[in-house]
């Protein structure tokens, strides 16, 4: 058995220039792993909570030095001497000491990465890959792909309407190569056409933000990019709304650029692109609370994956009434909203038992930390999201499925 022996961290960056806590553990038997915690850009009101400092004079107010010393001080005092493979303890302990639900005394963006560096010197303690360490044996392939292509909604500076343009990959029995060759040959095609229609296209995390005029649009110049590329055979559509954004709580509608909806007329316009598209995919259709609402889409679209990201969070008290309501059918799991390891695997096997769908997601201010490749291949996930095959922290997740492809097909 191997005790942790130190835990620390600095305030270090993610890819966006954004400050997050980065954490070193280290074992007795001399085991030294790194972790950091990734930031989303849209966030649910049920995330776990984010401690920053406040200070406007260092990094407008988004430093993080207050969350690393809680690990340099109670999270390694706390942790000190415990089994390095007691996953499950770790991560009780870290929430006991900060002591609320949504972990807003020590933070989440500090217990994250020190419950993701205790999981890797686990996994290095008893010399497995981590998706075996997490997965066992029944482990046998790695996730299809999902990627953001073009951008839009209430942070991208498209005009259009909803947040995430998605390519979905259906690669079958192929290789994960075949999948990583697949999204990188569409995004290069799609910005040579976006680039000679409008010249210079703004990148948003990946993505390509281009001035159009409508989803259909946007859908059109997606599939024709994969047509030319001869994989429009493998490849389906998707939209993250992320419909918490534009929701007018005081109006009920929807406010999205220049056009509002209704409830009902939003619903209409999915069923009108379900019916004229290879619609696979719908992430928050709807309000972060609006558990009718998915489950009337999840009856109305049964072919299609409905994602409760912001609806669930990634927490097994609000997926379990999703069940319940049958609201959905697929979980978006993003390990910083519910902030450990254990409790994300919690969620993921009441998804599992449930027969609901899942989809893990890095987020948008994400760091080269490729942790995420490895939990959603050791849980057996169907999808990973991952935005475009581009920048550092989005490529460091496409290397790691490569590896673990490889590894998988001896």
């Amino acid at each position: 058995m191997d005790k942790i022996k130190s835990v620390e961290a600095i305030e270090g960056l993610n890819g966006r220039g954004v400050p997050t806590v980065e954490v070193r553990l280290t074992t007795e038997k001399g085991i030294v792993t790194l972790a950091s915690a990734p930031m989303g850009t849209s966030k649910g009101t049920y995330e776990a909570f984010e401690l920053f400092d406040g200070d406007p004079q260092w990094y407008r107010g988004r430093g993080v030095q207050k969350a690393a010393e809680h690990v340099n001080t109670v999270i390694n005092e706390t942790l000190i001497g415990m089994d390095v493979t007691d996953q499950r303890a770790i991560d009780r302990a870290l929430c006991e000491a900060d002591g609320t639900l949504n972990k807003r005394v020590l933070g989440g963006n500090a217990i994250l990465p020190v419950s993701v560096a205790a999981c890797k010197a686990g996994a290095a303690s008893v010399g497995l890959p981590i998706y075996r360490y997490l997965g066992g044996e029944t482990v046998t392939r790695v996730p299809d792909i999902i990627s953001t292509m073009i951008s839009g909604g209430a942070y991208g500076q498209s005009g259009l309407e909803f947040e995430d343009y998605i390519a979905v990959q259906n690669r079958g029995e192929r290789s994960f190569a075949f999948a990583a060759h697949t999204m990188a040959a569409i995004r290069h095609n799609l910005e040579k056409k976006l680039v000679d229609r409008f010249g210079v296209v703004a990148d948003d995390g990946g993505a390509f933000s281009p001035p159009l005029g409508s989803t259909r649009e946007a859908f059109d110049l997606m599939l024709q990019a994969a047509e030319e590329c001869g994989v429009k055979d493998v490849i389906s559509l998707g939209l993250d709304v992320a419909a918490t954004d534009p929701y007018d709580s005081e109006a009920n509608v929807y406010r999205m650029g220049s056009t509002v909806f209704e409830k009902e007329a939003l619903k209409q316009f999915y069923l009108g692109l379900a019916a004229d598209y290879p619609l696979t995919y719908l992430e928050d259709p709807f309000e972060e609370n609006d558990y009718d609402g998915f489950a009337q889409m999840t009856a109305a679209l049964p072919g299609l994956r409905i994602v409760g990201d912001d609806l669930f969070a990634s927490h097994p008290v609000r997926l379990k009434e999703g069940i319940a309501r049958k609201a959905g059918n697929t979980i978006l799991l993003k390990i910083n909203q519910i902030g450990s390891v254990s409790e994300a695997i919690q969620t993921a096997m009441i998804a599992k038992k449930n027969g609901i769908g899942i989809t893990v997601s890095l987020r948008s201010k994400d760091t080269n930390d490729d942790f995420v490749a490895d939990l959603a291949t050791g849980i057996g996930a169907e999808q990973l999201k991952l935005g475009s095959p581009v920048r550092g922290e989005r490529i460091a997740k496409y290397n790691r499925l490569l590896w673990i492809d490889r590894e998988l097909n001896k």
